[in-house]
């Protein structure tokens, strides 16, 4: 098998600079994911370099780093005390849906968008980046925090907002009919809600058969499993994150611990190249013409998704820090509204040109604001 000198001259030059930017964000306290992302969008299209060999590398690592990403969340947690989360934020999830997607629609309104346009611009709004909250929880050593429970239940509501949502979008914007958009959502539900409840019911026998004294077969296993589960999720137009969350579920005691150890390495490399990959998707050139616009719209909803925090940590009895600590982690955008822009912003009006710096300012800012706010 040749080696490609090009490939791995990139992938070496991509890391040097993450491990420079990485260490100057630590000397500082930050969350090195905004400097990140703008090495991804000056290396990528219309940027000051190229790394077009290494490019095919980083967009598939980049799929796996947000399952990795939300594999080792979920670890933290048991399954049952997350279901009762689920359900104590239910709540959350209506005033969540409310506050941050209407002003979508209403920017699709005025930018004159049709159905198809307004529909994605409001899926954009909503919801959060859960790869990168699920990072910065861990950057900004998070994780025990009181009102930690409630973020990630606002992050799992929406992801299975998201399997109702895409479905419907990706057959509009195809051109299909309300009954083939009905059956495709019905089918990602429930196929979310099967993988729920198998892991609420039997996920501990699931947590044992992984287990394994050596830690190469433990990681095959868990690695092996969270793909697939990942993969399944994703074919029913439904979420892979959420698919590695509820694997992560299923692991307790031993097995959580060890499987903390074995896949950290792993999430570290491969969350770095998810953060780079969204900056390779934008031309810096996008960021420009609707910039104002973009701008006003992320002030806003970067409001709305503050005050959905602040209600979700409020549930949980969080005091006033906590609650802007909730509502700051969760103003990142990022992938899943890059994959809303992917299915319709190319054909509909200038929903691309305002989306994609919203995108970009809000994955940017979510972070730094997350870790100044007292």
């Amino acid at each position: 098998m040749a080696i490609s000198a090009p490939l791995l001259f990139e992938l070496g030059a991509i890391l040097v600079i993450l491990t420079i930017l990485g260490s100057a964000a630590r000397r500082f306290g930050l969350s090195p994911i905004p400097l990140y992302l703008l090495t991804g969008l000056f290396l990528g299209t219309g940027g000051v370099a190229s790394v077009s060999a290494a490019t095919g590398f980083v967009e598939t690592g980049a799929s796996i780093g947000v399952v990795l990403l939300l594999l080792t969340l979920g670890v933290e947690f048991s399954v049952g005390e997350f279901a009762a989360s689920l359900r104590r934020h239910l709540p959350s999830a209506g005033v969540d849906l409310v506050l941050n997607s209407i002003p979508g629609a209403i920017a699709g309104v005025l930018l004159g968008l049709d159905v198809v346009g307004v529909v994605a611009l409001a899926g954009i709004t909503y919801i959060s980046s859960s790869g990168v909250v699920a990072r910065l929880l861990g950057d900004l050593d998070r994780l025990g925090n009181r009102e930690t429970p409630a973020v990630l239940s606002v992050l799992v509501l929406e992801d299975f907002a998201m399997a109702a949502y895409l479905p419907v979008l990706t057959v509009l914007a195809s051109g299909g009919t309300l009954t083939e958009a009905a059956l495709w959502t019905m089918v990602a539900i429930a196929g979310l809600a099967t993988a729920f409840l198998v892991s609420y019911r039997w996920g501990h026998h699931v947590g044992r058969m992984l287990g394994h004294p050596e830690d190469e077969q433990l990681l095959l296993r868990i690695l092996g499993l969270t793909l697939i589960v990942a993969a399944v999720a994703e074919h029913l137009h439904a979420s892979a994150a959420v698919g590695a969350f509820l694997v992560g579920l299923t692991l307790t005691g031993p097995t959580a611990d060890r499987a903390r150890t074995v896949l950290s390495p792993l999430r570290d490399l491969f969350a770095a190249v998810f953060f780079v990959a969204i900056g390779l998707t934008v031309d810096p050139t996008d960021l420009l013409p609707m910039l104002p616009f973009a701008l006003g719209l992320a002030v806003v909803t970067a409001g709305t998704k503050i005050v959905t925090g602040a209600y979700a940590a409020h549930r949980e009895g969080v005091a006033r820090r906590g609650r802007l600590r909730a509502g700051t982690a969760l103003i990142a955008r990022g992938e899943f509204s890059l994959v809303i822009i992917g299915l319709v912003g190319a054909n509909v009006g200038p929903l691309s040109a305002v989306a994609t710096p919203y995108v970009f300012i809000l994955a940017i800012v979510g972070p730094v604001l997350a870790r100044f706010a007292k």
